[in-house]
């Protein structure tokens, strides 16, 4: 594992998260995670299937509690807050789901709207405001506004979705696996989405949970790779990589160079053997 360092006198990071650890029942999916994300920086969580980015993502949030070890963002332990002070917390974030997640029995308008409506007094003028534009920034037309999730491609949903997101105007954006079930073309279209709204708001911190390595490579300051604790060694730290893309390919772990090669031969034989 590569520790990001901090010089004496620099910010505290965002997010800290130190020595976290994630069970649920006797199954632990994640042990001993030790990370830092600076304020304003973009980093890409990947790894295959199984290997806790999901979980580790809704722990950053809030969503899941730690089994042990704690979540540090801006100073406060999450994990030790009461309801009120967490969703307060909640807010300063944007989550952008695999799936989108948005409401079917509402236009695209009110999906975008919800937030607003539900952490905010703006007006229904202003919020009209706010939706188009936000809407406009994810290059979606107005005449969008009007229909049904049910209604628009997968492509359109995902931009609906970030719309969504970056609402209530976001310090951290986490995405979760973004590009899945996208086109190449529609998966760089949501790359480029994520680098625009990274120029537009400068102290904007983005993780970004995926498998899709253009997108990592594309979008990313850094990347953070885990790895199933199923099949580490004893004492193997679950994060096999962490600095920047361009140093993957050159990782002398050759678990990380086969992610990125997208090389199946010795996980084919592991699973010939049953591991």
């Amino acid at each position: 594992m590569v520790n990001v360092s901090h010089d004496i006198g620099s910010p505290e990071p965002l997010i800290r998260i130190d020595g976290l650890s994630v069970e649920f029942g006797h199954h632990e999916v994640l042990h001993g995670v030790n990370l830092s994300v600076p304020r304003g920086q973009t980093i890409a969580v990947i790894g295959e299937s199984g290997c806790g980015k999901t979980v580790l993502l809704k722990t950053i949030i809030g969503l899941l509690h730690p089994t042990r070890g704690a979540v540090m963002f801006d100073g406060q332990n999450l994990a030790q807050l009461g309801e009120k002070a967490l969703t307060r917390e909640r807010i300063r974030f944007g989550f952008v789901f695999q799936q989108a997640a948005l409401f079917d029995s509402m236009t695209i308008a009110q999906n975008v709207a919800f937030p607003l409506r539900q952490h905010t007094r703006k007006s229904p003028a202003e919020i009209d405001v706010i939706v188009a534009s936000r809407l406009a920034e994810v290059g979606l037309p107005e005449s969008a506004m009007y229909k049904k999730p049910a209604e628009l491609s997968g492509g359109m949903r995902k931009r609906v979705g970030l719309a969504r997101a970056l609402a209530l105007d976001p310090e951290v954006v986490l995405y979760d696996e973004p590009t899945t079930g996208l086109d190449p073309i529609m998966s760089d279209v949501i790359n480029e989405l994520i680098l625009k709204t990274r120029r537009q708001r400068h102290e904007v911190t983005s993780v970004v949970v995926t498998h899709d390595m253009r997108t990592a490579q594309k979008v990313a300051d850094r990347v953070v790779m885990l790895y199933p604790l199923s099949r580490l060694e004893r004492g193997e730290p679950q994060i096999l990589f962490d600095g920047p893309p361009v140093d993957m390919e050159r990782s002398r772990d050759r678990r990380v160079t086969q992610f990125v090669e997208g090389e199946a031969g010795e996980r084919m034989m592991e699973m010939q053997n049953g591991l």
